[in-house]
């Protein structure tokens, strides 16, 4: 089976941050989104769908330099203040790929975001040639365009494929692209019933992903 990861919240601990700085951000253009409001909005989505979704809100468009200056401040943070592995999680990989399982990563953000998060985390040089993001596809999470691709390249069949996800988002992306998916739900900010009503299997501890995986 291939075993599809999001990157951000599933492989590496960076959701606080990345909100904290998207919040920051909209803010300083007048959409006083708090942190908890940024990620029930925004968590799981292409940067693109973001941007529309925040300007849709805003009224306006927001300036041409507002995503370079976003994710420069965004990678600032991640370089000051590191970016560690979800408990767990290499573990889980070692034992999933001992089980003779393939894994790749399918993430909304860009390559360039994934070179600082998961090399930060020790995790880049597990998948390198694997790793997929939303910026290759036409249409991001909640459509199914990502993982499909994902599974087209490393050529598995779609109901071959089991995909780890932590946002409603990316859930109903796994979903309508056929394929089963669990939700890793151990973060404080996890929405737990919203995944599980998109159709994800619910579990809060990824040293049981393997058991579940089967």
């Amino acid at each position: 089976m291939l075993i599809i990861f999001d990157c951000d919240g599933v492989l590496v601990d960076t959701e606080p941050v990345s909100n904290r700085c998207f919040s920051a951000a909209l803010n300083r253009e007048g959409l006083a989104w708090d942190v908890p409001q940024t990620m029930r909005e925004l968590m799981g989505r292409s940067l693109k769908s973001c941007v529309a979704i925040a300007e849709a809100a805003l009224g306006r468009a927001l300036p041409a330099d507002f995503v370079d200056r976003l994710q420069a401040e965004t990678f600032a943070a991640f370089r000051r203040e590191g970016v560690n592995a979800i408990a767990g999680v290499a573990e889980a990989i070692d034992a999933l790929e001992a089980a003779g399982h393939r894994t790749c990563v399918a993430s909304s953000g860009d390559i360039g975001k994934m070179r600082i998060t998961l090399g930060g985390a020790g995790l880049w040089d597990r998948f390198e040639g694997r790793i997929f993001s939303a910026t290759q596809v036409a249409r991001g999470k909640p459509f199914p365009d990502l993982f499909l691709l994902a599974a087209r390249e490393m050529k598995a069949a779609p109901d071959a494929c089991l995909v780890v996800e932590d946002a409603v988002a990316g859930t109903e992306a796994a979903v309508a692209a056929g394929m089963r998916v669990l939700c890793y739900a151990a973060a404080p900010y996890a929405d737990r019933d919203g995944m599980a009503a998109a159709g994800g299997e619910v579990f809060a501890d990824m040293r049981q992903l393997p058991l579940l995986v089967g």
